[in-house]
């Protein structure tokens, strides 16, 4: 059984005919980004758009979990339009679908659209880049990406790889989150801790790149308050200390 879709604009002309199906899909040519044992993600322009096609051949060695479990490829776009219904903007979906035999995961594949002028934040850091030193540009993106994890927290979600090379950004300047198969719901406590986790690899590279007053106008964003309270203190404390003795 094969489960194909393709989302508006991308449903009709030239784009249409090169997303038609899987076997299509599994049948392009392109600039290859990452490659492992079990994935691809290739680089295609059709009709003057760039596009990052991911294909999925298989869920894993363990046949078990290729019936039981979600397949990665598919956990990435739920996430993402789940994410983009909440009002978070991410990676735009143009088309996604899988296909199964016997009720086991055989294929599957995602096709997001490059958003023009974008770059990752990792990126800029590494570069060095001048608008992590520019106060209007700061102000800007960071409530973003403050609003974008509150909203995900918020839904009981946790992002499981909240790293800025996850986080895009164009000229506008507007926020992006890509790269999301490992964001999934988890409960109370579970939570909790992963909350830190997601906020903690934030901060990882924000360190070493902002200073104390930016860092703490992202929590308070992320916090909707003017100020911190007592027990807004004790989470800073748990994430500063989350990766202690890990770098």
């Amino acid at each position: 059984m094969s489960d194909w879709r393709l989302l508006p604009p991308c449903d009709h002309g030239e784009t249409a005919r090169a997303f038609a199906s899987l076997d299509a899909v599994f049948a392009l040519r392109g600039e290859c980004v990452s490659r492992d044992p079990q994935s691809e993600t290739l680089r295609v322009v059709v009709e003057g758009a760039t596009y990052y096609v991911k294909r999925h051949c298989r869920a894993g060695k363990n046949p078990l979990r290729r019936w039981l479990l979600r397949p990665r490829v598919q956990a990435e776009w739920e996430n993402l339009l789940a994410f983009t219904s909440w009002g978070i903007a991410c990676a735009a979906v143009a088309a996604y679908g899988l296909e199964r035999h016997a009720g086991f995961f055989v294929r599957g594949a995602l096709i997001t659209r490059e958003q023009p002028g974008a770059v990752d934040l990792a990126r800029l850091a590494h570069e060095r880049d001048p608008r992590l030193r520019t106060p209007a540009w700061l102000a800007a993106v960071i409530p973003q990406a403050a609003r974008a994890a509150r909203t995900i927290h918020e839904h009981g979600f946790a992002h499981n790889d909240f790293k800025w090379r996850n986080l895009l950004v164009d000229d506008t300047p507007t926020l992006y989150l890509i790269d999301c198969p490992g964001s999934e719901r988890w409960p109370g406590p579970f939570l909790r801790h992963r909350i830190v986790k997601d906020l903690a690899c934030l901060d990882k590279i924000a360190k070493h790149q902002l200073s104390r007053t930016w860092r703490l106008r992202f929590f308070l964003a992320y916090a909707g308050k003017p100020r911190l309270a007592a027990a807004d203190k004790r989470m800073i404390r748990r994430i500063l200390r989350f990766f202690e003795g890990q770098e």
